[in-house]
């Protein structure tokens, strides 16, 4: 599989469109906030790669929450293409944190790493703050495939 070429304006997502992708039909989204310039985040990317990789049963969707405090979807491209990540990415094209993250989650106190694991055909979900260890991610999907 080659690597994504490029982030183009059309990666650039706001809420309603990223809901959209969170809640179609069909098999569970495992959905990462992440940032470049996070430590945690980096370091859990390959187990969300891994996954995208090996679990056939699950949709990876990385969301960039760059956007914020550096508006160039150029930076999240290069750290893309240089990480060799193949998962789906997403840029969060949103401003102010405060005024839309308790809509992906109330209780999101809007730190980073965090992840949500969702069963769009039954709607169970599990919202996790924190670096992911290596498992996690595979337990909270057989959680909301129950």
């Amino acid at each position: 599989m080659a690597c994504p070429s490029a982030l183009l304006s059309q990666d650039l997502v706001k809420l309603p469109e990223l809901q959209k992708l969170i809640h179609q039909p069909g098999p569970v989204k495992v959905v990462n906030f992440w940032a470049t310039w996070c430590a945690p985040c980096v370091k859990e990317m390959p187990l969300f790669e891994k996954l995208n990789q090996e679990n056939k049963n699950s949709k990876v969707i990385l969301v960039s929450m760059d956007y914020d405090l550096d508006p160039d979807p150029a930076k999240v491209k290069r750290f893309i293409e240089r990480k060799k990540i193949l998962s789906q990415v997403v840029i969060l094209a949103e401003e102010n944190p405060n005024d839309w993250i308790e809509k992906i989650d109330k209780n999101w106190s809007g730190a980073l790493p965090s992840t949500l694991v969702i069963n769009p055909n039954s709607g169970k979900r599990k919202f996790i703050q924190g670096e992911m260890k290596e498992g996690d991610l595979e337990k909270l999907i057989q959680e909301v495939s129950k």
